[in-house]
């Protein structure tokens, strides 16, 4: 029997300006991530993982996170941004409703202020977490 692993949104990547890190990250697996900058690395670490347990995945992190934890704040100094996608109602061109999945950026601000019932009624899904490359030089 072949055991196989949901490895989607478990990625690293950078731009000029932003990282971005999948969702389905463990900290522990994020730690070990030799493609992440070592100072995302090192924040994880020293700020995050104390609030936080290793085996946690950045996604329950960020779903659960309270609006005034320390980690918020410290999401906010980095100019934290969140990917997720929601299920939002359409109408066609006959009026016809349909649901699907929309994709938003939306600041951790906007995210906590979201109760998690809501967040479940609304059908998010976290996707990834980009953080700015100034901002994480200047932390």
């Amino acid at each position: 029997m072949q055991k196989t692993s949901y490895e989607d949104f478990k990625y690293s990547m950078q731009d000029v300006g932003r990282v971005y890190v999948g969702s389905k990250y463990t900290f522990e697996e994020l730690l070990d991530e030799e493609d992440l900058l070592f100072k995302f690395r090192l924040i994880v670490e020293r700020y995050i993982l104390p609030e936080a347990d290793p085996g946690d995945t950045l996604e329950s992190h960020l779903y659960y996170l309270a609006p005034d934890s320390f980690a918020v704040k410290l999401y906010r100094r980095l100019k934290a941004r969140v990917k997720v996608s929601v299920i939002e109602e359409k109408k066609s061109l006959f009026g016809k409703v349909k649901k699907q999945y929309v994709n938003k950026q939306i600041t951790i601000d906007e995210l906590t202020g979201i109760p998690a019932q809501e967040k479940e009624r609304m059908g998010m899904v976290i996707q990834e977490l980009s953080v700015s490359k100034l901002a994480l030089s200047a932390v």
